[in-house]
């Protein structure tokens, strides 16, 4: 079968290296398997080179079955617990996103950032880390060396919030309730919402995570008003210039709709119990494997050129999160 031929190495290839990151996954959950994946891709496709014959299947692993991983997600998502959490957390949630994609944008372009760098450390920063990258990349067509500086910028500042915001939290003297509410809005990764919350007390662990499922469910949003970003942008090249191609249909994140459909498959019960944890198992491997052949993808001495700034900036942006979702609660009297 020619498919097979043609890509079926390269997916091979993203899937060992999927496994083994997993495997260490477990065994450095603060780090996690995702960012292992990533970072065994940029190693072993910096020093030994990818072959040619595995290039067709790591770019159909890092674009297609990087989309295929957020629908899996979405199927073990139950969007009636999602709105039972997110009315007593929307507020806080409206105004940590509307802070992180200002000063992303703001700083960004004071930094002079790349807008698409700028725009995926801002909605990783924003949302969930590398799930909400990965959700946009496509959209907005963003290569494998900005996915790549992108998702490692975030994760360092979810490294830093898991040691620093439970001692951080008993200090102010946070109620479990307000700090899993701190931690489920101004941390990126799921696991590194886990970590953080468990680690302030069970009840803390238990909100911040469903917080953090809320949370999730932002992606729909703002990657559809992404894809209308650039649409406008790409129908207003083409009304310029004839030679421009202009397809809707093309941008269109069909994805976005296949992930929100799968969700309400969930909530409707159609998902239960065994279900549920499979489909999360099969979307969370998913994201390990495409990682791992964006990372296999990624130009690791064009990411040096691109300097520190964006890694400043994913600084500003955490922060300026961190510090508003805590304002908010001081403001509405929750701490």
């Amino acid at each position: 079968m020619k498919w097979l031929r043609d890509y079926g190495a390269g997916i091979g290839l993203a899937f060992v290296l999927a496994v083994i990151a997993s495997l260490l996954g477990r065994l450095l959950p603060l780090v996690g398997g995702p960012v292992i994946g990533i970072v065994l891709g940029i190693i072993l496709g910096n020093t030994m080179g990818i072959p040619r014959w595995a290039l067709k299947g790591i770019g159909f692993t890092a674009k297609k079955i990087l989309q295929w991983a957020i629908i899996a997600l979405g199927g073990g998502l139950s969007l009636a617990q999602v709105w039972k959490t997110g009315v007593n957390s929307l507020y806080v949630m409206v105004f940590t996103l509307s802070f992180a994609f200002a000063a992303a944008y703001g700083f960004g372009k004071l930094l002079r950032v790349p807008l698409r760098l700028t725009s995926l450390i801002g909605m990783g920063t924003a949302i969930c880390g590398g799930s909400a990258i990965a959700a946009i990349s496509p959209i907005i067509e963003a290569d494998q060396m900005e996915v790549a500086y992108a998702i490692s910028t975030v994760f360092m500042f979810n490294i830093v919030a898991v040691l620093i915001f439970p001692p951080l939290g008993h200090l102010m003297g946070f109620s479990s309730r307000a700090f899993g509410l701190w931690a489920g809005t101004a941390i990126n990764d799921t696991s590194s919402v886990v970590a953080a919350g468990y680690a302030f007390s069970s009840q803390a662990g238990a909100y911040a995570t469903i917080v953090k499922l809320t949370r999730t469910t932002m992606i729909i949003p703002i990657s559809l008003i992404f894809a209308l970003v650039i649409s406008a942008k790409k129908k207003k090249a083409a009304n310029m210039d004839q030679t421009v191609n202009y397809s809707f249909r093309k941008i269109f994140p069909w994805f976005i709709l296949w992930f929100l459909l799968a969700s309400l498959l969930n909530t409707v019960g159609l998902f239960r119990g065994v279900s549920v944890s499979y489909l999360n198992f099969l979307g969370q491997f998913m994201i390990v494997m495409a990682l791992s052949a964006i990372g296999l993808s990624a130009d690791f001495k064009k990411m040096l050129k691109t300097g520190l700034k964006p890694l400043f900036l994913g600084l500003i942006v955490w922060f300026v999160v961190a510090v508003v979702s805590i304002g908010v609660q001081h403001f509405t009297g929750q701490v």
